[in-house]
């Protein structure tokens, strides 16, 4: 599965999205319905939902492992729960990243069970009663806000900066996956990712119910070595241009560039070209984490292409070092309520 985002999601709104608002009412009706009224099942764990206003990336994946990090230092075991998009397991199944492969169980996962233990799940409720399982006393769902399938402890709305809500139209008039109102009313924090002005009627929004802001940026671990390197650079992720961004901001020049849908699988062709085009004009090959990851399971010259690329390892970082401890206690604080019926 991939997400092909179509282009006048994230342009001002227009005669594409006017035609397709009808629908866009009908599905955020549906949605709000869901959140609203949905009977939320209850697992032995505090459970912290990273989740977005819209389809695609945002920052869900990198905020999910800084949260895990942070509970890690404190001595607890974090878990995380994904829906596994772009794999084909359909069970609930832990990941085993020796083993298992991003075809058979997404990227994403992939990438999270090097940091913690880590369970694919299309039932949510499966999934985290499986972590419970296997010891897990808080879970981090990469996710799965607007299924409203668990009892949330923490749930956080992730936003990017730059980009914010696109058009702001529910899907399909828009990339919005429920209506904004609704959403920040189920939410307990925003988390505002990178710089610029998108976000900002999301924060005024937050503002006025009360919600915490938290601010955060993605830093580069590794910047110092591609430093004014010509390279060649791609990435299938929902949003290839935060790539982009961060190479040039790290002082990388990229020569070529090259963006396709989330969770793409790259085909012999696709794969030929960019080891053409990089031997061609004497260009260093860099990507990101998830693609690297996703091209480990490739055929043909897939693996030429991932052992030939480097990576840009990116963090999240909260403005304030106290963020990630803070949602980790209020989280853990809901929990004990929860437990105890207070």
């Amino acid at each position: 599965m991939v997400s092909e985002a179509p282009p006048f999601w994230w342009q001002r709104r227009g005669v594409q999205s006017a035609l397709l608002s009808p629908f866009g009412w009908i599905y955020g009706r549906v949605a709000r319905r869901i959140m609203d009224k949905r009977v939320r099942s209850q697992v032995d764990a505090a459970v912290i939902c990273v989740g977005n206003f819209t389809v695609g990336g945002s920052g869900k994946t990198p905020t999910a492992l800084t949260l895990a990090k942070a509970a890690i230092a404190r001595g607890l075991k974090p878990g995380f729960l994904s829906r596994g998009y772009g794999g084909a397991i359909s069970h609930a199944r832990l990941v085993d990243p020796d083993k298992d492969t991003a075809r058979l169980v997404g990227d994403e996962p992939m990438l999270l069970a090097a940091e913690a233990a880590t369970v694919v799940s299309r039932d949510r409720v499966a999934g985290a009663k499986l972590l419970v399982r296997e010891g897990c006393d808080i879970i981090i769902m990469d996710d799965g806000f607007q299924s409203a399938r668990l009892v949330f402890d923490q749930a956080l709305l992730v936003v990017d900066a730059r980009r914010g809500i696109g058009n702001g139209c529910v899907f399909p008039a828009g990339p919005v996956r429920a209506p904004v109102i609704d959403q920040v009313r189920h939410a307990d924090a925003l988390v505002v990712v990178g710089e610029g002005n998108g976000a900002d009627p999301m924060i005024r929004m937050a503002a006025r119910a009360a919600k915490p802001i938290h601010l955060a940026r993605l830093e580069p671990r590794n910047a110092a070595r591609f430093r004014d390197r010509n390279c060649l650079a791609f990435a299938a992720i929902g949003d290839p241009e935060k790539f982009f961004i961060s190479l040039e901001e790290a002082h990388v020049r990229i020569a070529s560039r090259h963006g396709f849908p989330d969770h793409h699988h790259f085909v012999e062709d696709e794969i030929a070209d960019l080891l053409a085009e990089a031997e061609l004009y004497g260009l260093d090959i860099i990507t990101t984490a998830k693609d690297h990851v996703r091209l480990s399971s490739g055929h043909g010259r897939a693996i030429e292409l991932m052992e030939k690329s480097a990576v840009l390892e990116i963090d999240l970082v909260f403005d304030s070092p106290h963020v990630a401890d803070a949602i980790i206690n209020a989280a853990i604080d809901a929990f004990k309520r929860r437990q105890t019926g207070a």
